[in-house]
């Protein structure tokens, strides 16, 4: 369905019944969760949705976005006004980990409890000099090699299947679901390689403005917090996930062994099961 909320249109699709606790997953679109993965949440609500300038929302300009972080954290709390949605167990994946920790410091009578999936307390840019920054060797191989037809279907599965396995970790590749989810990505999203890089890539977030920073306020999230991290991420290192579970009062730290960035097929046993007790 597609939702009017902050003067755009969010596309949204649910999974479950409505009585049931609702868990909203943030990350760039809507499949940054699988169906499969969003099934697996039985007893809960679970609302997924595209970012603005990603799958089938609103679509202006990716590369020149006219809104800032704030504005994408805005989206994310009138969603679940519209949806008449109460306290709302929220899970950020990647730089969707940016939308629900500032859901959580600026609307936290929205938010019962928040997951953070492979995310970090800054924004992009330049970390701070205490947290573990992107693997350089990673970043080479990943940006060196040649851009894909963003506009060819084939050519971007192909490439994004090799970014998935330089992101997985030793345990976290599984080529066959990074393909099917490439394919599906594409098939949803403009036909343009603005927003087919946006829809991929989540190459908006190199572009607005997340000021001002927000680490200083994570003691101030007093929502029960659960912090999921790979040990192996090169993309938002291990420090990172270490970094909020500490700065956050009460949080709790699951670490994925050999598991790189996102949440694959693999580490679905051990997530799922955390975080059906985390929303309980």
């Amino acid at each position: 369905m597609r939702i009017n909320v902050n003067d755009v249109e969010l596309c949204v699709e649910t999974f479950g019944d409505p009585g049931d606790p609702p868990v909203l997953l943030i990350g760039v679109t809507m499949l940054s969760w699988p169906d499969e993965l969003c099934a697996a949440l039985t007893g809960r609500y679970v609302v997924r949705y595209d970012l603005r300038d990603a799958g089938q929302s609103t679509f202006v300009d990716p590369g020149a976005p006219a809104y800032d972080l704030r504005d994408l954290v805005t989206d994310a709390a009138e969603l679940l006004v519209a949806l008449e949605l109460r306290g709302a167990h929220v899970v950020g994946l990647g730089v969707g980990g940016f939308v629900a920790q500032l859901l959580a410091l600026d609307h936290p009578d929205q938010v019962a409890s928040l997951t953070l999936i492979s995310t970090r307390p800054v924004a992009p840019g330049p970390v701070d000099p205490d947290l573990p920054d992107h693997a350089p060797e990673m970043m080479a191989e990943l940006f060196g090699r040649p851009k894909p037809d963003w506009t060819d279907r084939d050519s971007v599965i192909d490439y994004m299947t090799v970014t998935a396995r330089l992101m997985s970790g030793t345990r976290g590749f599984d080529e066959a679901d990074a393909r099917i989810g490439a394919g599906l990505v594409f098939d949803r999203a403009g036909r343009t390689a603005k927003a087919q890089r946006a829809s991929h890539l989540g190459s908006m977030f190199a572009a607005i403005d997340c000021q001002p920073r927000w680490r200083e306020r994570l003691g101030e999230i007093a929502v029960p917090t659960l912090v999921v991290h790979g040990d192996e991420d090169p993309f938002f290192p291990y420090g990172n996930g270490v970094a909020l579970a500490e700065e956050i009062p009460g949080a709790a730290l699951l670490t994925l062994r050999g598991i790189g960035h996102g949440l694959p097929r693999a580490a679905w046993p051990v997530a799922v099961d955390a975080l059906l007790r985390h929303t309980s």
